[in-house]
């Protein structure tokens, strides 16, 4: 890197931020306007400095990203799904960054269907995304949402598929999703707050009607719940759910009676959360009612919907958590957790339960597209660390297994049997066992010298599991070891595990995370002059957290759009998902929250010390977490950090929180970053 680079110093601004009697200083709140052009100036600077410094690795990050597309299948397609006299497919052809999605009638063989070519839907754009498609019980209308710029705001709009004609007018401002009642006619979708960007309105649109008279069904007005409306599997009901943190409220009405008024099944309690399905006579409800803390499985009938009416069917079990069912004519399939692994057990209304093996410990297992209520085939996909993923068809009643499609790894040179796939357990601060999930080419030895990634989330109950990556093969091929640490915060081993790592005891997932480092340097899989951390968004704020609390621990740590400025953004109700989140992190108008938030913001900590090589990327679109934050966290560091280790800013100029669009720009951000990791390692090629 050349000696003569210097980094831009963003401008110091002082702001004086008061809460509580408490006064922060805040220099580069100024960067919170996007429109201002001198943010935008900083951004690209640092974007130059980031490209300039990078240089010399530009053509190992082509060498990275070639790589990494040349192991994927390029024409490929998923695995047909039947629904309501269709096969629906989604494909990818060579050469085509964007899905085509597509059907054919009764038959696979029958002729295709284009429904969408996203490649012609995006020439124009930057950045596109198309979401929500959902056709009408008559197959000749779908809505679909689009989004061009990156803000998770989505365009509906209706196509007509028996003309392939799009209707002119649009419904603006929206989640994408839409659902149909049965006189395909009226369709029900959710709005957004122009600002927060909080779905708060369910509105119910007629065909030929203009959108702006569209009638509001339902408004939440709790800033902290979200909205969505769905169709049960059943079909028989459109069901509205009203979501927090912590509680939740669904209402329903007939499909058939789109002009009816919706019904609320089981009025808000604050901490009861439940969620419903329905089937035959009767609802099916996954709840935590009676503190039952990992869910239990509850029903009622669907004439007497309230909980005095709701009776046991599978209870709360101590150490499995309850995570979802699916409902067939013959059979309830149950996704459970236990011990931090995911089961599905297969319970026929009539005969005995069983559960489907699985041998490996660093796996993961999910029913998929189960659409089907009269069927005794189950749809599942399976993969592991070193397993590519597959979609299963298990009969429930012969137990026999198809496996419909298996990932291709490209190339020819991917033999499972050549990489060690394991889960070990460090302890904790207060002495609480963590499982760290790792894989690694067969060979390697635990001499302390090896390249290593620890990865992890850590927030919101977001369980990480174990899936398989083409992409990561260009670590794990080089030497490096890449491990999953299942910290507090995440719902990994259950719902405790969460709870344990939310509000007040946030911590708990930044010590964890600094135990699970220090055990892998202790067990010499790695030392701190290897050792690489990373995550995204609340992950961004724990590599935020564990910086400030342990710098000496990492050679490198990349920050993907990283929740840094926890402080500020939580008192800022203006901002999207923040009232929202005061379940999650506290709410800091109340000064305990305030006063053990600002303990660990990774900003307001930032001090004069050595910090280890940065890699640090954002969006300016960003919905979830705002650009400023990222930028005014490198600003800071910038002036504090007291080594020569580098750190950059790279903003996404384009994009927001998912980063660029596309199925193979995103590799291009991945070549990027393993290029920094590869750099710092000394491993040129």
């Amino acid at each position: 890197m050349s000696t003569e680079l210097q980094p831009p110093i963003a401008k110091i601004k002082p702001k004086s931020l008061e809460k509580h009697g408490d006064v922060r200083i805040d220099n580069y709140y100024w960067l919170n306007d996007r429109e201002n052009p001198e943010v935008i100036d900083y951004l690209n600077k640092e974007n130059e400095y980031y490209k300039k410094s990078t240089a010399h690795t530009k053509q190992f990050q082509t060498i990275l990203f070639e790589e990494m597309k040349a192991r994927i299948k390029e024409d490929d397609q998923s695995v047909p799904y039947f629904y309501n006299g269709y096969w629906y497919i989604t494909r990818f052809e060579i050469g085509k960054g964007y899905p085509i999605y597509s059907r054919k009638k009764e038959s696979l063989e029958a002729k295709e269907e284009i429904l969408f070519d996203c490649n012609e839907m995006a020439k124009d754009h930057a950045y596109f995304k198309l979401t929500g498609l959902s056709v009408s019980d008559d197959n000749k209308w779908v809505t679909f949402g689009v989004d061009t710029v990156s803000r998770r705001q989505f365009t509906i709009q209706i196509k007509n598929l028996e003309t392939n004609e799009i209707l002119p007018y649009k419904v603006e401002n929206t989640t994408g999703d839409a659902t149909w009642a049965s006189d395909n006619k009226t369709f029900f979708y959710s709005r957004k707050d122009e600002q927060t960007l909080r779905p708060d309105r369910i509105y119910k649109h007629i065909m030929g009607t203009n959108p702006d008279d569209d009638e509001v069904v339902y408004f939440e007005k709790d800033e902290t719940f979200d909205v969505s409306v769905y169709k049960s599997k059943s079909r028989k009901y459109i069901i509205i759910n009203s979501d927090s943190t912590m509680t939740s409220e669904y209402r329903y009405l007939l499909a058939s009676k789109s002009n009816g008024k919706f019904k609320v099944f089981q009025k808000r309690t604050r901490g009861l959360e439940y969620s419903i399905s329905h089937f035959e006579d009767h609802f099916y409800i996954v709840t935590n009612k009676d503190k039952a803390t990992n869910f239990k499985l509850m029903k009622t009938p669907e004439t007497s919907t309230s909980k005095e009416n709701w009776v046991d069917l599978i209870p709360h079990r101590e150490q499995v958590l309850l995570e979802a069912i699916d409902i067939f004519k013959d059979y309830l399939v149950v996704s459970e957790r236990f011990n931090g692994l995911n089961q599905l057990k297969i319970m026929p209304w009539k005969g005995k339960e069983y559960y489907l093996p699985f041998d490996s410990e660093t796996y993961m297992a999910y029913t998929t597209a189960n659409i089907d209520f009269d069927t005794e085939i189950l749809r599942y996909s399976y993969q592991s660390l070193a397993t590519p993923s597959s979609v299963i068809d298990f009969n429930m009643r012969t137990k026999e297994k198809t496996v419909l499609k298996e990932q291709e790894v490209l190339g020819g040179t991917y033999e499972k049997s050549n990489y060690t796939e394991k889960r070990i357990w460090a302890t904790a601060k207060d002495g609480i066992k963590v499982p760290i999930s790792m894989i690694y080419k067969n060979g390697v030895e635990q001499n302390g010298k090896n390249p290593t990634l620890l990865y992890a989330y850590g927030s919101y109950g977001v369980t990480m599991d174990c899936h398989f990556s083409s992409v990561r093969l260009s670590l794990l091929d080089r030497g490096f070891i890449y491990a999953i640490a299942h910290i507090r915060g995440g719902e990994d081993l259950g719902r405790q595990w969460y709870e344990n790592g939310k509000l007040l005891k946030k911590k708990n997932t930044f010590t964890d995370f600094i135990a699970c480092s220090e055990f892998l340097i202790e067990e010499k899989y790695t030392s701190s002059e290897h050792l690489f951390a990373e995550g995204g968004s609340a992950g961004g704020l724990l590599m935020g957290a564990i910086m400030n609390m342990a710098p000496n621990l990492y050679k490198g740590v990349i920050a993907q759009v990283p929740f840094v400025d926890v402080v500020t953004t939580m008192l800022d109700d203006s901002i999207p998902l923040t009232t929202g989140e005061y379940d999650e992190w506290g709410n800091p108008n109340q000064k305990k929250y305030y006063n053990y938030m600002k303990s660990y913001s990774p900003y307001d900590n930032v001090i004069a010390q050595d910090y280890p090589n940065i890699y640090v990327s954002t969006g300016l679109h960003d919905s979830q977490v705002q650009y400023w934050e990222p930028a005014k966290w490198v600003a800071k560091l910038r002036i504090l950090k007291t080594n020569n280790n580098q750190l950059y800013l790279d903003t996404n100029m384009d994009a927001g929180h998912g980063g660029a669009s596309g199925r193979f720009e995103a590799l291009k951000e991945i070549a990027k970053e393993y290029s920094f990791l590869l750099d710092l390692e000394g491993i040129k090629s």
